[in-house]
């Protein structure tokens, strides 16, 4: 009986040993983990190096922490229990399972990157400096030489635990009330371990497919090789053999519901992005018009009310909207999204291309198809479990988004009331009940249209006379010479600028007249007439051409006008009646000057234009000599305006329009 009770005693020691060892380690670790977050990565954050990530480096730590903290806790309230202390660690291991699993994963998916961000941080003195000088000012006891020293322990940690629990194991009765609920709690930890590693696996596969999708062409034909190009011959012919019904394809009715409600989430991101774009866009052009800034001959009433209310719109609540709202809140969350999906997009459409399952197999398999079919079931099996998260992550973003962009908008609408109602207020019927100013507002139109009327039926019966100027010598010479050479009736006046592009063609202003040679061309083309420019000819387009009919001049003694000076012509038009010369009729183009843009005058020697108003030219210079100014009469009063403001037009006929007499 002795000999028994010793083992049994040795073994409830080392039990109670293997327990205190769980406690106590789980102590120092969360005290590690809390040193690494709170004393070392502030550190860090305060020093503000721009090279250093610390993100990459620490992690998920802080979700690690606050798990082993209430892990830990939970750990220390069993040793109250006494005989019951071994359910109670197995019941809180098979709690924190799920939660262990969770943050666990994530944080040993990315230690491979930290301990690469720690390698390339070595190599650089001045960030290994720093970060030396922060493991001596924080943790001095430990005498740690790089980060590495503190994040392994989360890796190490998750490890342990079922090795702690099977030492409590092994030294507990197969008789004991709590020996299953410890067996199941191994079970449990060791199955976490498995589906960290395995989830550790995907992300590297996903890792290496998303690195290989953004490989130059270069890379590429770097990477291949004779195993390389039999794995993708192998999975190509395998997606032909499904196309082509040759093999069926294999139904994955889960992933197949996941990757629809995935597509539609894309579908609404794209979209979204697309709008944003384009309101953007439309808000841009909104804004170009700046009715405020126009100058306007009124310094009260309605109008200047509009133009400060147009005011406030566009240099306060319109730039605060775009700037402070849609550029710094909804446009770049809406960019970052759809990065987010676009990236996501890829990979999943990476496991639709090749869906390589054991069951499309009969018989015995190749590696490569081997390989295949580990690598897609790997990306399948980590999509299947991501994206239902993903999907609920983005949708809520979705409407992040959308709440932002409607409460943009509403806020938008009230300030844009709040100054209309107070524009409002000032206006001579702003307190009007709404009848009384819907009545005044239709007297006041009616009004209106019966004068719009009255002005129309008058304009249809009374113009202005144009006034017509004879055309300067040179230009009369050159119609005479066309009219003498070819006739009146072959003369056409140009209604629009010509630009020639090809050979023979000539480039003439609007208002020139020629005369018309042939109406077609050498190709026999009816659209280009061949013309006579007064010394030039060449073709010009039909349809810029309109025939002219000339004015008769009353003018006694101008007999060939186009061969004489101007002192001849003056003799021959004041040449005694007893001695008269030949009469031959002559034709005198009639043209009129008038103001091509308005012009305002500035001084007492300048008269106002309004553009379209015929002028009288007196001297086509100044006092001086100065063509750039010319002296006009525009109804009774003269003065000078700029030459470069007047545009010669040849007189149309009135259009059954007539002076009253």
């Amino acid at each position: 009986v002795y000999e028994e009770v010793i083992p049994c005693e040795r073994m409830e020691l080392s039990q109670r040993l293997a327990v205190e060892e769980l406690i106590t380690t789980e102590a120092s670790y969360v005290h590690n983990i809390q040193l690494c977050v709170s004393d070392i990565r502030a550190h860090l954050q305060k020093k503000q190096l721009p090279d250093l990530d610390l993100e990459g480096l620490f992690s998920n730590t802080d979700d690690i922490l606050h798990v082993s903290r209430r892990f830990l806790k939970g750990l220390e309230a069993t040793a109250t229990q006494e005989h019951e202390q071994l359910l109670c660690i197995s019941t809180l291991f098979q709690e924190f399972k799920e939660e262990m699993e969770t943050v666990y994963k994530i944080y040993c998916a990315s230690y491979e990157h930290a301990l690469l961000l720690v390698e390339s941080y070595c190599k650089d003195p001045r960030l290994q400096e720093e970060i030396l000088e922060t493991l001596n000012a924080t943790v001095p006891h430990t005498g740690a030489s790089n980060l590495s020293f503190f994040l392994v322990m989360p890796v190490q940690r998750i490890t342990k635990y079922p090795l702690l629990l099977g030492k409590i194991l092994e030294n507990t009765p197969t008789t004991s009330s709590a020996y299953l609920a410890l067996q199941a709690a191994v079970r449990a930890m060791a199955q976490v371990n498995a589906n960290i590693n395995e989830y550790k696996r995907r992300r590297e596969v996903a890792t290496k497919y998303n690195k290989a999708e953004h490989l130059t062409l270069r890379d590429r034909l770097a990477r291949l090789n004779t195993h390389s190009i039999a794995k993708k011959t192998t999975r190509l012919s395998r997606l032909l053999m499904h196309e082509a019904g040759i093999m069926a394809k294999t139904q994955d009715k889960e992933y197949d519901d996941l990757e629809e409600k995935f597509q539609c989430v894309v579908s609404s991101v794209t979209t979204l992005k697309e709008n944003v774009a384009s309101y953007l866009g439309h808000l841009e052009v909104f804004l170009l018009p700046t009715p405020h800034k126009r100058e306007l001959q009124m310094d009260e009433g309605p109008a200047q009310q509009y133009r400060h209310f147009a005011e406030y719109l566009h240099c306060t609540i319109f730039p605060e909207f775009v700037n402070s709202g849609l550029r710094a809140s909804v446009k770049p969350g809406c960019y970052d999204l759809h990065g987010t999906v676009t990236a996501a997009h890829s990979l999943a459409h990476g496991t639709v291309c090749v869906r390589v399952l054991p069951d499309d197999f009969h018989g015995a398999i190749t590696y490569d198809e081997e390989a295949a079919m580990n690598t897609y079931l790997a990306i399948n099996a980590l999509l299947v479990a991501e994206l239902p998260r993903f999907n609920q992550a983005a949708l809520q973003l979705l409407g992040q988004i959308l709440c932002s962009l409607s409460t943009l908008q509403r806020d938008l609408a009230a300030q844009v009331l709040h100054q209309a109602e107070k524009e409002l207020e000032q206006m001579p019927h702003g307190h009007m009940p709404l009848p009384s100013f819907w009545r005044m507002v239709e007297d006041t139109l009616q009004q209106s249209g019966t004068q719009l009327h009255t002005f129309c039926q008058t304009f249809e019966t009374v113009t202005p006379s144009p006034v017509t100027q004879p055309l300067n010598p040179a230009e009369e010479r050159k119609v005479l010479s066309l009219v003498s050479k070819h006739g009146p009736d072959k003369l056409y006046q140009v209604t629009s600028n010509i630009s020639g592009s090809k050979d023979l063609d000539l480039t003439l202003q609007r208002g020139q007249i020629v005369a018309l040679l042939q109406t077609v061309d050498t190709k026999g083309n009816t659209n280009r007439w061949l013309v006579d420019a007064g010394g030039p000819r060449g073709f010009v387009p039909a349809g810029k051409l309109q025939p002219y009919c000339p004015v008769q001049s009353q003018q006694p003694g101008m007999q060939m006008p186009a061969l004489e000076s101007d002192t001849e012509r003056r003799r021959h038009s004041y040449a005694s009646p007893e001695a008269p010369r030949p009469q031959v009729a002559t034709f005198t183009p009639a043209f009129q000057v008038v103001a091509g843009f308005s012009f305002a005058a500035r001084s007492p020697q300048e008269v106002s234009l309004q553009a379209g108003q015929p002028v009288v030219v007196l001297e086509p210079h100044d006092k001086k000599g100065n063509k750039e100014w010319s002296l006009v009469e525009v109804n009774g009063q003269r003065g000078y305006v700029p030459s470069s403001y007047l545009m010669t037009v040849p007189v149309q006929e009135p259009m059954g329009w007539s002076l009253p007499v």
